[in-house]
């Protein structure tokens, strides 16, 4: 949930690039950020810069020269939003400093030993408890002998960078928490996103659970951070290059997404042979087939299972990663089960998937970041291929897990070439979606909504992950209440809160569903519902028309689109960022 950048060389604009590497990765935590130094004037202190707030046109000038540097944005989770409970923090003689990323489950009892042999604390932060532990140990040890006691001592999932003044190498340790850790010559860097590492390096290593590594400009050691073994680094080749994480003619990250995506779908149908092959038989050769994801991926793993009962006549269960311990344990080892992340890091994915293992199934990963915890721990990984994604409220990934899980859907039922047919008229239709004119029409709508306070969103079979997902969006960045539901169930309680100009969103694609949601939305518009038809063809129904043209089975990604589209219309008319919402992280890798 916090973003993490460090880096040991020979520059001495140190901070400058931790702060410019801190900046590419607070869409993983904005709540505060800080720095920490050792100045080149003066190797016998940590200097320390900490905020409230996102960082903004901050500057480090006036902190001194480094060529030992790191930094940390905060995803408050112990301890209040202030400047002090910001991370980096130090131990109480100043020349220890740490930056973390988790929950250190076991903080209270630890500080309370600590607290009555004598260490004094500021912060309210689990955070640091860990930094006094590691004080304490360096009094009979060396340093990353004391860092790998500390960690083993405490419990919960974490990931941390600890600095000294005494010696210019850090240690940092992974449980839970990504961690990367990026190759120079003379330089090393260590992240919580290989993206950040991107205009440095793309050599890199991910730390497993339970690795700690010694970093220092004179190279990286890797250790069992439990037995003190030798690891030997494995070392990736990062694909993604330093465009594709960066804004480019566009205001915010959001709308860069949302205008990559045809791209992207076109390249999957391009593609759609190569990506499926091998994976189809093992979907096949499988007793039972689960989907899982959490949040956005959630929506995008219950599509997934409606294609393969649609396309490939294949019946699947569909479950929220967090929910998935009870159908754990009809799991067989002949099972697969799919899970879908952006990230890879996405903690209740993670424990699901780890359960299912632990009952013999085999593990299909859609996922967005080769080498991330999910991609390494499955049997078999579907790469989404959406390059970086930044924006907090996920735009590119949902789209890209849309258009895998359906030509993998296709490929299954045999019919791969007709499945890649649907995803280029795709293409086409969410172009015309982008279009100058499409978008006006976009606009226009999200003016007239700016001020309202609900708006409800129905669909059928396809369209109801899509409802979910245009719910999902228009309130994580706009912040108005919506709310998306199956339009079958208009009448068990939603129709209760329908009033005079409730802005009312219906789904009608040209399927078996249309007549149906075309009877839900006449219901909400008799108790004085605004209904806002998003649909291949106008009806005397709608206040407001949004067109998309018909594209089968896979009209869920325009519709989404338009969704995506109308949250970031809305979230700018509102006044809010939309790649930063508040309360919210990219990453969610802690319960």
């Amino acid at each position: 949930m916090c973003g993490i950048f460090a880096y040991v060389g020979p520059s001495k604009k140190a901070n400058t690039m931790v702060l410019e590497g801190l900046k590419s990765l607070e869409y993983r935590g904005y709540d505060s950020w800080g720095i920490a130094a050792v100045p080149v004037s003066d190797n016998t202190k940590i200097v320390v810069k900490k905020k409230t707030g996102k960082i903004g046109q901050a500057t480090v000038d006036d902190l001194p020269a480094s060529t030992f540097s790191f930094g940390h944005t905060r995803w408050a989770t112990h301890g209040g939003v202030t400047d002090i409970n910001a991370h980096p923090h130090l131990d109480c003689t100043g020349t220890i400093a740490i930056i973390h990323n988790g929950i250190l489950e076991n903080y209270q009892e630890i500080k309370s030993k600590l607290v009555k042999i004598g260490h004094t604390f500021v912060s309210q932060t689990d955070t640091e408890v860990a930094v006094h532990l590691i004080e304490e140990y360096t009094k009979t040890m060396l340093f990353s002998k004391a860092v790998q006691k500390a960690f083993n001592e405490m419990t919960g999932l974490n990931a941390f960078i600890v600095m000294n003044t005494k010696i210019k190498q850090f240690v940092a340790v992974r449980n839970g928490s990504p961690l990367v850790v990026g190759f120079g010559n003379t330089e090393n860097w260590l992240a919580s996103d290989a993206a950040a590492l991107l205009p440095h390096t793309k050599q890199v290593h991910y730390l497993e659970d339970d690795e700690m590594a010694l970093v220092s400009e004179r190279g990286v050691m890797i250790f069992n951070a439990r037995t003190g073994d030798r690891i030997r680094p494995k070392k990736q080749f990062l694909t993604w290059s330093v465009s594709q994480a960066e804004k480019g003619k566009y205001p915010f990250f959001m709308l860069k997404e949302i205008h990559e995506q045809p791209g992207i779908i076109a390249d999957i149908a391009a593609d759609g042979a190569h990506l499926t092959a091998g994976l189809s038989r093992v979907v096949a050769a499988a007793s039972d087939v689960s989907f899982i994801g959490c949040g956005t991926a959630s929506y995008a793993s219950l599509a997934g299972a409606l294609f393969f009962n649609k396309i490939a006549k294949r019946p699947v269960t569909w479950a929220i990663g967090s929910e998935y311990d009870d159908e754990v344990n009809f799991l067989t080892p002949t099972s697969l089960v799919i899970a879908l992340s952006q990230s890879g890091e996405t903690m209740d994915t993670l424990e699901a998937v780890r359960k299912a293992k632990k009952k013999g199934a085999k593990i299909l990963a859609v996922v967005n970041v080769m080498g991330s915890t999910l991609y390494r721990e499955s049997d078999y990984q579907l790469l989404i291929g959406a390059g970086p994604e930044k924006g907090v409220a996920s735009t590119k990934a949902f789209i890209g897990k849309i258009a895998h899980t359906l030509a993998l859907a296709y490929a299954v039922a045999g019919k791969l070439s007709e499945g890649q047919s649907v995803l280029t008229l795709a293409t086409r239709v969410s172009k015309d979606i982008l279009s100058p004119k499409s978008v006006a029409t976009i606009q226009k709508l999200a003016k007239y909504m700016k001020r309202k306070e609900h708006v409800y969103i129905i669909g059928r079979g396809m369209s109801y992950p899509a409802a979910l997902e245009a719910a999902l969006k228009i309130k994580e960045i706009s912040y108005i209440h919506a709310e998306g539901f199956a339009a079958g169930e208009l009448k068990h309680g939603v129709i209760a809160l329908i009033e005079e100009g409730t802005p009312c969103i219906a789904f009608l694609p040209k399927d078996g569903t249309y007549e149906a949601n075309l009877a839900g939305a006449m219901e909400m518009k008799a108790r004085g519902g605004y209904i806002i038809g998003i649909s291949y063809k106008p009806n005397d129904v709608f206040d407001y028309y949004i067109p998309v043209k018909d594209t089968g089975v896979a009209t869920i990604i325009p519709n989404v689109i338009v969704a995506q589209l109308l949250a970031y219309y809305l979230t700018l008319e509102r006044g809010f960022d939309p790649d930063m919402p508040r309360n919210l992280a990219k990453s969610v890798t802690v319960k």
